[in-house]
């Protein structure tokens, strides 16, 4: 089937050549109708702008995917981008992997680069913050432009892969609950992401569905990278009585756990004796923690291979296919950090 070209979007808008790129590269000297309409006949078309990537001697257009993950030093999104990897390489992409380093302008630029330069569609664990907008991700998805989320995104209906994290919070308490402890605390991530906010929800059903019963006071924010983590616990425990300590915590991430456990230990408090810790991803060194950690194992390379696979069949359709929510189950894996206080 031939290709949609700008000069087809053109001749079906009623409008020239230029007035087509004006609207593709966000230019203000379109009148907002206009620009409507171009891009509504953008969308019936599944017309997709073309970058500047060629390969110099076919002239050939390179097959590329782009990744953009949040932190390069997670060893999360490790197994992720493997997942990535392995399903664009059987279908001849390559891929770039790439980190907004936690910075939202970063994930903006970037995103922006990759939408211009012929990746053909990309991966994005996006950042939220509290006053940030999403303008970028609406930008992608006017120009039609293929992309997949590791993270729900309140307000753009997008195509997105994910874990349930309101089950794998709910299964992690129960378990606590149901091996006797009644001083449970959770310690949250970052307060914009909708992780944390799934996560929070999952800790309150889990105490409906037992006979214990949920305070605001159970949920604390600390953060989700080591050195916040660190700092907020510490907090935390200072300003907390001996005689309210949590007999167990369950953690937003697993590099939040290893912060906990090195607070903990620096405190004398003893893990688990003491106080139980759960983590949440299960990368893959949390069983060689000091204290081998029970944490919420995610399948992060079906997670990859899922929206790698979601994305190509986006870029290779000849027509609009409807927005993929795919949401992956999780398992609880018991290690040395958590202990039974009584059944």
């Amino acid at each position: 089937m031939k290709k949609t070209t700008i000069i087809d979007v053109a001749k079906r808008a009623g409008v020239s050549k230029a007035t087509v790129s004006a609207v593709i590269n966000a230019k203000e000297s379109v009148k907002s109708s206009t620009r409507e309409h171009i891009l509504n006949v953008m969308k019936e078309l599944n017309f997709r702008p073309k970058g500047i990537a060629r390969n110099l001697k076919s002239g050939d257009v390179d097959k590329t995917i782009g990744l953009i993950i949040k932190d390069l030093q997670y060893p999360f999104y490790y197994s992720i981008a493997a997942g990535v990897k392995e399903y664009a390489n059987s279908k001849g992409y390559s891929l770039v992997i790439t980190s907004s380093e936690n910075n939202h302008e970063t994930e903006k630029r970037i995103s922006h680069l990759f939408s211009q330069k012929d990746i053909k569609g990309t991966i994005i664990a996006p950042l939220l913050e509290g006053t940030a907008e999403i303008e970028h991700l609406f930008r992608l998805k006017m120009v039609n432009y293929p992309f997949v989320l590791l993270e729900d995104v309140k307000g753009i209906q997008a195509n997105v892969v994910a874990i349930d994290n309101i089950r794998a919070i709910k299964k992690a308490v129960k378990y606590l609950i149901d091996n006797g402890h009644t001083k449970i605390v959770h310690f949250t991530g970052p307060p914009n992401s909708s992780h944390t906010q799934e996560r929070i929800e999952g800790f309150k059903y889990a105490f409906s569905e037992r006979t214990l019963v949920f305070n605001k006071n159970m949920v604390v924010e600390i953060g989700s990278k080591y050195e916040e983590s660190f700092t907020k616990t510490k907090e935390y425990f200072k300003n907390t009585a001996k005689k309210d300590y949590p007999t167990a915590i369950v953690c937003f991430n697993d590099q939040q756990a290893l912060a906990v456990l090195t607070v903990l230990k620096e405190l004398n408090i003893k893990v688990p004796d003491d106080i139980s810790i759960i983590g949440n991803d299960d990368i893959y060194y949390a069983k060689n923690y000091p204290i081998p950690l029970t944490t919420i194992c995610a399948p992060q390379h079906e997670i990859g291979k899922k929206s790698a696979e979601i994305l190509i069949r986006n870029i290779e359709a000849t027509t609009l296919l409807p927005v993929e929510k795919v949401v992956f189950d999780t398992e609880l894996i018991v290690r040395e950090s958590s202990r039974v206080l009584s059944k």
